[in-house]
């Protein structure tokens, strides 16, 4: 079977509660989700979203177009509040975000959807990624990154499509976040 590439659209992103940090559409979920989901529930949320869960480099990538409304200074204060999750992002009182890095479309290959910014946040292990992401797979706030709720709180009026996709890398030594 082939998978298109579905997007979270703004009204999606409003209507299943994405960035509102819990799931309450019946949309279909595309075959990662799915299987997070499952292994969420198999191993418990303390596991899922602990730090030696699935040691791995995690990257996590995230495309937005904004609104054609949103300004300049907009989109510079998403990006330094993305950027600033590198620090201000903490479990048990330690930043866990190895890095994050962005950058603005350039590409002329035309295939770029109408993704404006693109950043990519590396993680240490899955439970490191799992407890950042929180939301549609995991909705207890015990066990999920509140900058991170925040942050997909305020960018959510400013974003019309978002894109996300993860990869995991064998651990490369060292993999540690540093403040």
């Amino acid at each position: 079977m082939r998978w298109k590439l579905s997007r979270i659209t703004a009204s999606a992103i409003s209507s299943f509660g994405i960035f509102s940090g819990v799931w309450t559409g019946a949309m279909a979920s595309p075959p990662a989700q799915q299987a997070r989901m499952q292994e969420m529930q198999e191993v418990g949320a303390d596991a899922f979203t602990s730090r030696g869960y699935k040691p791995a480099m995690v990257r996590h990538i995230v495309l937005f177009q904004y609104q054609p409304s949103a300004t300049t200074l907009e989109r510079e204060e998403i990006k330094r509040r993305f950027l600033a999750l590198r620090t201000q992002a903490r479990r048990n009182g330690a930043p866990y975000i190895v890095s994050i890095e962005t950058g603005a479309q350039s590409s002329g290959e035309g295939a770029d959807h109408g993704m404006d910014q693109a950043f990519l946040v590396t993680f240490c292990s899955e439970g490191d990624r799992n407890y950042y992401v929180g939301a549609p797979v995991v909705s207890d706030p015990a066990h999920f990154d509140p900058a991170h709720a925040a942050f997909k709180q305020f960018v959510a009026p400013y974003v019309a499509d978002v894109v996300v996709f993860d990869y995991a890398l064998p651990v490369q030594p060292p993999c540690v976040s540093k403040p």
